[in-house]
């Protein structure tokens, strides 16, 4: 215990080792000065002009105190939407930037400009005035009817004048400038597509450039900031530590070069901009978040996320008891594989307060959420898909030795050896390949046996008749039955055979219709039965006449996998997989639990977990004693792979009860045939998110206001599928 303990803490110690390096700081320069001025919107959390939402004149106040501690100036866009800021800017000694919204509206613009002008004349700490904002970048109006608007204002207020639009529109309209009092520029080098280190430069580049086309102009910087999350654009990422990286080299290099007219775009996140076209970035440009918190220190390392140290403890409180048990239950393994399984483990509980906590970095609206409670149970089916596949991974590559490992017997002599009836069945299978499987049969090292070939509802005479030739040609040691109509597919035909079967048998084995075996196959392998708990006895599928076959080499690796890995994986707990070919049964054990399940079109998986739940062992013996054909072509591919699929939901439901409930299965066998055929829904959910993940990509591009989920969030399940399955 105390080793599984001490394992258990240096995993623990590296998750937070882990979380630390992913969250290094980052030094620069802090910032103890004022700020020149805020660009602020008075909206709350769930607030929206676009909803037609107005603020509270204590909400509004609570926010003026806010910024009042940093800076004695605020510019604010609307006359109409905000007329109770000034009044309440007076209390707190701030000085405003009055705006007027004009879009295509023209009785709205109207209604903007005589607010304008009212409040104008009317507060004596509205310093400056803005007749619209970004009015010919959106393609509002053309430039002659802003002018207009300039002058008409200019003539009617007291204050300075100016319009506001990026640094390139001032250059298309140098006329603008003549209908001004001064500039005001949007220096936003994100939408430039700048990277952040290179993006202060950008702006007095920007800034300078302004200066020599208008030398006769103050210039004021309207906006200048950096988003703190959103979506890449180009070389600019947006995040906390890149804005709060940013303000503060901006804020030291306002300060150096004398630049004090500046606006910080924005005071106070605005969730509701989420809706206006620039994806999820336009909510997150404030200083502080929507819940009026500073997102990060002005002085000191500036961090991405100063909550990390509580993720990682949260993830390593998490997994420390799973870790602990792990490294305790299954000592027996290598030191490295329970490394592995333990990392495995960590990084489970990781992702799972990652997931738990990323969407409180995002405003998130009702769709998003309703998503996310689809999303995150799907997440935990990931993670325990991961940690099944690695559970067997590990154990198969960091073994010390096999519990239960089974060879090849020593032949028992002739005299000793227990009666086999091999049971063929077939249905419309071409008759070289059954006669090139029974030629095969016929070359058995082996006394006591019979082979059954139970040929069940095949029409055409010429198919069944030449197999019936062979049986004939090859002795008395082969029967040939025709059954035509019989029910039950192939399990109906079996249950036939049985009762067909000579009463010396003791072994039933089964063989699918286009195997060779060896000719040891069953000398070899019956020895096993001298132990009367044995019921099964179970060899590999394999295959041949593959290798020119691109599709038929894939299909091959894949059932090399499941048998080289996951048959010996379940081998260890007597929970093995019970194929329909290359399978021996013991005739009692089969008789005396029903024979042949008809209702499971799997009726080979569904007789190897009967067994186990009446007490009996099966054996695996990793060791190729035939092979068969794979599946043609994708087709034949689908086709197989939909009979299993069925099979184990049919299994799955008439047996639930001996799954969930403790009882004659033991708890590994219970864990196996679960984790098994569960890995089929787990299919049907990776093509789900798939799906989910490309329409929610069309709906962000279509609809952004209503599909703003982030796209990470559906990239998780899919690529932690894909990586859990390969």
């Amino acid at each position: 215990m105390a080793a599984a303990l001490l394992l258990a803490l240096l995993v623990a110690a590296l998750n937070f080792a882990l979380w630390a390096e992913a969250d290094r700081p980052t030094h620069v320069v802090s910032w103890d000065g004022q700020v020149a001025g805020f660009a602020y919107s008075p909206y709350q959390r769930y607030q929206s002009p676009l909803a037609g939402d107005v603020p509270t004149d204590p909400e509004i106040d609570r926010d003026l105190a806010l910024m009042a501690k940093h800076t004695d100036r605020i510019r604010i866009y609307s006359a109409l939407q905000y007329p109770d800021v000034p009044r309440l800017a007076m209390k707190y000694h701030l000085n405003v930037v009055l705006g007027a919204w004009l879009d295509r509206r023209t009785d709205n613009n109207e209604k903007e400009i005589n607010a304008l002008i009212a409040q104008a004349r009317r507060w004596p700490d509205i310093k400056r005035v803005e007749v619209g904002n970004e009015v010919l970048l959106d393609d509002n109006m053309k430039p002659e009817k802003l002018m207009a608007y300039l002058d008409r204002v200019r003539a009617a207020v007291r204050q300075p004048v100016s319009t506001a639009e990026p640094w390139h529109i001032w250059e298309k309209y140098p006329e603008l400038a003549q209908h001004v009092d001064f500039i005001t520029v949007h220096l936003l080098p994100y939408w430039e597509k700048v990277p952040r280190k290179d993006a202060v430069g950008d702006v007095l580049t920007r800034y300078r450039h302004l200066q020599q086309l208008f030398p006769d102009k103050h210039i004021v910087i309207g906006e200048v900031g950096w988003p703190s999350n959103g979506n890449r654009l180009g070389y600019a990422k947006p995040s906390t530590a890149n804005e709060a990286i940013f303000l503060r080299d901006w804020f030291q290099a306002a300060r150096e070069l004398h630049i004090d007219d500046y606006y910080i775009m924005e005071a106070i996140d605005q969730p509701w901009k989420e809706g206006l076209g620039e994806g999820r970035t336009g909510a997150y440009w404030g200083m502080y978040n929507s819940a009026r918190q500073l997102k990060f220190p002005m002085t000191g390392p500036v961090l991405e996320d100063p909550t990390w140290p509580w993720k990682a403890l949260a993830s390593g409180l998490l997994a420390l008891i799973p870790m602990i048990w792990f490294a305790w239950r299954f000592a027996r393994f290598k030191l490295a594989g329970r490394f592995v399984y333990l990392c495995l483990i960590q990084l489970a509980a990781g992702l799972i307060v990652w997931s738990a906590t990323v969407p409180f970095q995002f405003y998130l609206s009702v769709v998003d959420w309703g998503m996310l409670i689809v999303l995150f149970p799907a997440q935990l089916a990931i993670l325990a898909i991961l940690l099944i596949n690695g559970f067997e991974f590990v154990e198969v590559l960091w073994r010390r030795k096999w519990i239960r490992h089974f060879g090849l017997l020593k032949p028992d002599p002739p005299d000793e050896q227990p009666f086999v009836s091999i049971h063929l069945a077939c249905y419309n299978e071409p008759p070289d390949m059954v006669i090139a499987t029974l030629d095969s049969l016929a070359g058995l090292d082996y006394r006591n046996y019979e082979v059954l070939v139970i040929d069940n509802n095949t029409k055409r005479e010429d198919v069944w008749k030449p197999v019936e030739q062979r049986c004939a040609e090859l002795g008395e040691h082969f029967r040939f039955f025709h059954l035509d109509p019989w029910p039950g597919f192939k399990a109906g035909a079996l249950n036939y055979g049985l009762k067909q079967t000579d009463p010396r048998a003791d072994i039933i084995a089964v063989v699918d219709a286009d195997y060779v075996v060896r000719k040891d196959w069953l000398s070899a392998l019956t020895g096993y039965f001298h132990d009367r708990n044995v019921a099964v006895v179970q060899c590999p599928q394999a295959h041949r006449d593959y290798t020119g076959n691109a599709f038929r080499r894939m299909t091959n690796w894949e059932f090399d996998g499941f048998f080289r890995i996951g048959m010996h994986h379940r081998n260890e707990r007597n929970a093995i997989i019970q194929h329909g070919t290359m399978t021996m049964v013991r005739r009692v054990a089969l008789e005396g639990t029903g024979g042949w399940s008809e209702w499971t079109i799997c009726e080979d998986a569904e007789l190897g977990l009967r067994l186990m739940h009446a007490g009996y062992e099966t054996v695996y013996v990793d060791e190729l004693m035939g092979r068969g054909l794979t599946p043609a072509d994708f087709r034949a591919y689908k086709s197989q792979r939909y009979r299993w699929a069925f099979g184990a939901m049919q299994i799955l439901k008439g047996r639930w009860d001996w799954m969930v409930r403790k009882g004659p299965l033991t708890a590994g066998q219970r864990f196996h045939f679960l984790t098994g055929w569960f890995s089929w829904f787990a299919d049907a959910l990776h093509m789900v998110f798939t799906l989910m993940a490309l329409g929610w990509t069309a709906g962000m591009l279509l609809a952004p206001t209503i599909f703003s989920l982030p796209m990470r969030l559906f990239l998780i399940p899919v690529m932690g599928f894909f990586f859990a399955k390969a």
